[in-house]
């Protein structure tokens, strides 16, 4: 089953809803966990973070920040950092279904 998530991106002009699916989801998520340090993909290992970050910058237009990171070791090279700078919030799972229909009683109930 595929995650399918509701966020409210607040902007200067009022704000609007959202709802990336899968790996979009998880990776705003991930970026809303880290809070003002950031990700990257050694702290968040996924087969393509880059790809989820720029879908989210794409698709959503959110504001997420790229720094780039030197780090060493036997594989010495950079790395990007990604920082969330929209302001995001979670809309709960109630609330998110509430424009749906209800589901239909058990087989058998009153």
């Amino acid at each position: 089953m595929r995650i399918r998530k509701t966020y409210s991106v607040r902007e200067d002009d009022g704000g609007r809803t959202i709802r990336p699916v899968g790996r979009d989801a998880w990776m705003l998520d991930r970026l809303l966990a880290a809070g003002d340090a950031g990700t990257t993909s050694l702290e968040t290992p996924a087969p393509r973070v880059s790809h989820y970050v720029w879908k989210l910058r794409e698709t959503y237009g959110l504001d997420i920040e790229t720094i780039t990171e030197e780090h060493g070791g036997p594989f010495a090279g950079h790395h990007a950092r990604y920082i969330l700078r929209s302001t995001v919030v979670p809309i709960a799972e109630r609330a998110a279904r509430a424009d749906r229909a209800p589901a239909a009683a058990p087989v058998g109930a009153p």
